[in-house]
């Protein structure tokens, strides 16, 4: 086993998540993001979230693309309005 790289700690990563979400959403200034993929070359864990979040957001965003059709759209507006007129009787 090589020891010319070290793992980065916990703790290290802990301070990377919170970036890797900036970094997906565009969010670093350009330093910041040379920084945190430097990190996911040298960090399996945190490049698997990064995997995952960027999959989420991608299914997040695709979904939230379509929209309902017109017949559940009515019901679910009905049941508000039902929701509603309860709440403002109680």
């Amino acid at each position: 086993m090589s020891t010319d790289s070290t793992e980065p700690t916990p703790a290290e990563c802990v301070d990377y998540l919170e970036r890797i979400v900036a970094l997906i959403d565009n969010e670093l200034p350009g330093g910041d993001c040379a920084a945190v993929r430097e990190h996911l070359d040298s960090c399996s864990p945190c490049l698997a979230s990064y995997d995952i979040q960027v999959t989420v957001k991608r299914v997040v965003a695709r979904s939230c693309s379509e929209v309902a059709p017109g017949e559940l759209r009515s019901k679910v507006m009905l049941k508000l309005q039902e929701m509603r007129v309860q709440i403002s009787d109680s």
